[in-house]
């Protein structure tokens, strides 16, 4: 089995059912009655945060009032939601609301990034993401912040995957993400160096947004994912926006949701420096920073 894993099908799921729902005419409120569930339960089906039992499934359905072809082919894709991925053997090193993240990535076929602060998870070395961790998680022991470096050096695989096929990786980064050092400038270096050999793989696109290059389009929005999935496929997962903090994470998929983004990662294209020159200020701050060590 792929790394692809449960999120998809589970928020194609979900999907489908507010759809039979809204088509039905029920209200959440209605539907949680009926069926003596709370309406928590059915909003966190909808959205795709939980797998869903076949008989759960067809429940809601015969209160949408839906045909037993309906019924069959919505308890099928109920059933593939109960498939695990990788990342569920570390449930306790990963919030639930990234597990959906995880499971998203995985399936993606392009991943875009726009990073303010921090080098990406997907193009971390051990060294950054051990002090990242350790910064953002002090109460942590050491062998729970080991287990989120493993998560994140297992989600770094996709990049290198041959089955199926490893997503294009397009990342720009604010040039203060490479002058921000670690406590160990040196550490800081090696990762400099390690972004400059990423740049160079045929999947990743790696560009840098000068500090000089001024203000760019919805330039609040911060720190931002989309990510896209395989089209050839009846029902395509949308695209998606996905942002996150310490509490929690928003997922975006509407249409005017989607171009503002869109919007905003086309004005950072024209003023992030070319891959080429990217890489050479990379390894440039990076030998400011031996100079300085």
């Amino acid at each position: 089995m792929d790394d692809s894993g449960s999120t998809v099908p589970r928020r194609q799921l979900g999907r489908y059912l507010r759809e039979l729902r809204e088509n039905a005419y029920v209200t959440v409120s209605a539907a949680a009655k009926e069926l003596e569930w709370s309406a928590p339960r059915i909003w966190r089906y909808e959205t795709g945060q939980v797998p869903m039992h076949p008989n759960d499934v067809e429940a809601m359905c015969r209160v949408y009032g839906t045909t037993q072809e309906t019924i069959e082919t919505m308890r099928a894709l109920a059933r593939e939601t109960k498939a695990h991925g990788w990342w569920h053997s570390y449930s306790s090193a990963i919030k639930d609301w990234f597990k959906l993240y995880v499971g998203l990535e995985a399936a993606a076929t392009r991943i875009r990034k726009y990073e303010v602060d921090l080098v990406p998870g997907l193009l971390q070395t051990v060294e950054y993401m051990t002090e990242v961790i350790a910064t953002d998680h002090p109460q942590l022991s050491e062998g729970e912040r080991r287990a989120k470096v493993e998560v994140r050096l297992h989600r770094q695989r996709l990049l290198v995957r041959a089955i199926p096929r490893a997503p294009q990786l397009e990342v720009v980064l604010n040039e203060a993400v490479l002058r921000r050092p670690l406590r160990d400038r040196s550490a800081m270096v090696r990762q400099l160096e390690a972004l400059h050999v990423a740049g160079q793989r045929h999947n990743v696109g790696l560009r840098v947004l000068p500090l000089s290059a001024g203000v760019f389009r919805w330039a609040q929005v911060g720190t931002f994912t989309t990510l896209e999935f395989p089209t050839d496929v009846r029902e395509p997962e949308p695209t998606t926006i996905y942002m996150d903090g310490p509490c929690g994470a928003v997922y975006l998929d509407k249409a005017h949701e989607i171009q503002t983004y869109e919007d905003a990662w086309r004005s950072l294209s024209e003023r992030a420096l070319g891959v080429d020159e990217s890489r050479e200020l990379i390894m440039a701050i990076a030998r400011e920073m031996t100079d300085e060590a």
